[in-house]
């Protein structure tokens, strides 16, 4: 008989006793019995999120076995791929391979289904046999290993006219582009930073759609060779070129496209660490600032906008939102555009 577990997921908490998984240093990654109200995944591919791998290839050089070292030390010292540098995790795909007893009949999968994952890897017990490709332009990475679904979790079957890792890339970033349709009202003016990257471009794409005709979307990257993705796309009125961490080059970029005006909203999408002020100074007082990269420190994000006077909300990215998987594979269906911009990027 299966033992019971806890809905959350507490009961593979190691370290320390009676935490939740995401905060917790340590789980149980022992795969050889479930418990009854979870799900075991033969896991195929980790879809590492772009702030931890960026964290992790800086540290290995770009070398590939220093890559593997890292990654394997990470999940034989957490039992999860929680990166130790930035915290967050990623998602997988995978096959469900065994469903625990409680939720047989209670949930809408059979063993054999292909899933994506839609929770962190930074709270899924992980178990890594084998690395076998690492992807560095995709942030993707094969393996051979198992993990483990919560109760709580939740996932997505792949569907069958979309490319697996296409559509693990989209799912990653899926809580994004539901957001930025909760926050953009028709006629606002909408910038987002890092409009050229996995998650802008489908900001920008339902900035686009929400702002209307009557609005203004405005695209911020960080390098001119970045423009042309963004312009071919239709999405943005203005491009401007301006480092998110230099936070007046971004102010004045975004001064000089709306006479001084500044935006309504302004969804930041890059991981890299000390854009909070570049978010937050091109913002109108009374405007919105949602904040989706995992890079985002809420310390720098308060403090710094106290400290220049500014009356703006600040929304941390909840990677989820109700709906939100079906959403984003709903706007790769409705744009030729980014589906095949995003099918050059990540389905090889």
């Amino acid at each position: 008989m299966q033992k019971k577990g806890d809905r959350y997921g507490v009961h593979r908490v190691l370290e320390p006793r009676g935490a939740l998984p995401q905060p917790a240093r340590r789980l149980d990654n022992d795969m050889a019995e479930i418990y009854d109200n979870e799900i075991l995944c033969d896991v195929a591919t980790l879809n590492v999120d772009s702030a931890s791998f960026k964290a992790i290839l800086d540290r290995a050089d770009g070398r590939d076995e220093k890559i593997k070292e890292i990654m394997l030390g990470i999940v034989a010292e957490r039992g999860k791929h929680q990166n130790p540098w930035t915290g967050s995790g990623g998602m997988f795909i995978g096959r469900v391979a065994k469903i625990g007893d409680a939720l047989q009949g209670k949930i809408d999968l059979q063993v054999g289904d292909k899933i994506a994952s839609l929770v962190s890897l930074s709270l899924t017990p992980l178990r890594i046999d084998e690395i076998r490709a690492i992807r560095k332009e995709n942030d993707q990475v094969d393996i051979a290993g198992q993990a483990i679904l919560f109760e709580s979790a939740i996932w997505a079957k792949l569907p069958a006219d979309l490319d697996e890792r296409l559509a693990l890339a989209v799912l990653d970033v899926a809580g994004a582009p539901a957001q930025v349709a909760r926050l953009v009202k028709p006629g606002a003016t909408v910038l987002v930073i890092g409009a050229n990257g996995k998650s802008g471009l489908l900001c920008l794409y339902e900035a686009r759609k929400c702002a209307g005709a009557a609005g203004k979307v405005i695209a911020s990257v960080r390098r001119a060779d970045a423009i042309p993705v963004v312009a071919q796309s239709g999405f943005a009125d203005e491009i401007v070129v301006a480092a998110a961490d230099d936070a007046r080059a971004m102010l004045a970029a975004v001064e000089r496209v709306t006479d001084g005006r500044l935006a309504d909203v302004v969804v930041n999408c890059v991981s890299r660490e000390n854009c909070e002020m570049g978010s937050i100074l091109p913002c109108k007082d009374g405007g919105i600032v949602y904040f989706f990269s995992m890079a985002t420190s809420f310390t720098k994000a308060a403090l710094g906008a106290e400290g220049v006077g500014k009356d703006v909300t600040m929304i941390i990215g909840n990677g989820y939102a109700r709906g939100h998987a079906d959403f984003a594979l709903r706007v790769l269906r409705e744009s030729p555009y980014i589906r095949r911009v995003y099918a050059e990027r990540y389905a090889r």
